[in-house]
């Protein structure tokens, strides 16, 4: 089963048309409901069902694409290099993506989303340690992802580190508590931590905008109910190789340095990912990635993203990623496309520059296959932005 969907629609918009025609098919797309389609599918696109069907990339079948001379293309006349391209390599440096074609995917009719949370004291990081093993390797019908923030214990001076487990599992409760009682019973998921719910009450929950299982599912389609949170500074890395405990130590530390704005989100990688060459589209965090970890500085409380208390958050954020380099993907240390990060560099006048940040978001082979397919379709490098395909003279 297949759907058109514009690239003007926004995902909340994309959910809830599939949820009118049917509860047994979803797509895999991501958390954020507001997020629109079009730039989304274009840097690849991860989501609740990234263990299960991949990226949102990996389930588009076709699509509708204006070209710089204003040629209307559809997968076959404009041949797989740039349809490949388009699917991760940042749609936006090659033209104009109208629409695409979506693979729709199975889901059961009930799905389980649980959450449970836990400090330092409650041993907090013995259980993101073993999350760091477990997540990524158990069943791909379960994802578990991670909200991690410091604060103060409870009317002290002293801090704490905050995790905040939740996750998506697809099938039901009485399924679910079993195989995380064998896997991970550290984390003590009890029945009253989970609620059974249809695929498109999951996305309201998940959406991290206050909504629960019985807010009206209109409601993710609707903008003016969602709440406008988003007003930061976040840098994406990927990590390959476990955390040792000690180490996560000094990195609650350094979270303790900032003032509480900081937010670290790990989401859980592998299943459906390991299967995947990192060259299957220009999107490469694919086997090996046991989780994503998004860090990021909140100014909702500023007027700006410049006074003092901003500009001392972008410092900590800055320092904190510096910090954490001997833990992440290395040579490169990789980047997502999808959260564009200037601080990576923005030079593109030769390969030597411009791979500076390129073979962060793409890889060597990837970056160097969207070069040559951009030079064919947009020579004159019409459709640009500071960190867009660049074209060499």
């Amino acid at each position: 089963m297949t759907a058109w969907v514009q690239a003007g629609a926004l995902l909340g918009e994309v959910y809830y048309s599939i949820s009118q025609k049917t509860n047994t098919l979803y797509f895999p797309a991501g958390v954020c409901p507001t997020v629109g389609v079009g730039g989304y599918m274009g840097g690849g696109g991860y989501g609740n069902l990234v263990r299960k069907y991949g990226t949102a990339a990996d389930n588009v079948v076709d699509v509708r694409f204006m070209d710089v001379n204003g040629n209307i293309l559809d997968r076959k006349s404009m041949g797989e290099d740039l349809f490949w391209a388009l699917r991760g390599g940042g749609a936006s440096s090659f033209g104009i993506v109208l629409a695409w074609k979506l693979r729709l995917v199975p889901v059961p009719e009930i799905v389980t989303v649980f959450r449970v949370t836990k400090t330092l004291e409650e041993n907090g990081t013995d259980i993101f340690y073993k999350y760091q093993y477990v997540a990524p390797s158990m069943d791909p019908d379960l994802i578990i992802r991670v909200q991690i923030f410091s604060e103060f214990i409870g009317n002290t001076t002293n801090k704490t580190i905050r995790m905040f487990f939740e996750g998506l599992y697809l099938g039901k409760t009485d399924t679910f508590l079993p195989l995380l009682d064998k896997n991970f019973p550290e984390l003590n998921v009890r029945r009253e931590n989970c609620e059974e719910m249809s695929m498109v009450q999951s996305s309201l929950v998940l959406a991290d905008q206050g909504f629960t299982s019985s807010t009206p599912t209109e409601a993710i389609a609707n903008q003016s109910a969602i709440k406008k949170l988003w007003n930061y500074k976040a840098k994406l890395d990927y990590v390959r190789t476990p955390i040792p405990k000690s180490e996560l130590i000094k990195i609650w530390r350094k979270m303790f340095e900032n003032d509480g704005s900081e937010l670290l989100m790990v989401y859980a990688f592998g299943g459906k990912m390991e299967e995947y060459s990192d060259t299957a589209t220009p999107y490469p965090h694919r086997a090996g990635v046991l989780y994503q970890l998004f860090k990021t500085v909140r100014f909702n409380d500023q007027t700006s993203d410049t006074t003092p208390a901003s500009l001392r958050r972008l410092a900590w954020l800055r320092g904190f990623d510096k910090f954490l380099e001997p833990y992440v993907s290395n040579n490169p240390r990789e980047a997502y496309l999808n959260y564009l990060d200037l601080d990576l560099g923005v030079g593109s006048e030769t390969y030597e520059e411009a791979s500076i940040w390129g073979e962060r978001y793409w890889k060597k082979e990837n970056f160097k296959k969207l070069i040559r397919i951009k030079a064919q379709v947009d020579p004159e490098n019409f459709f640009r932005h500071p960190q867009s395909i660049p074209v060499f003279n």
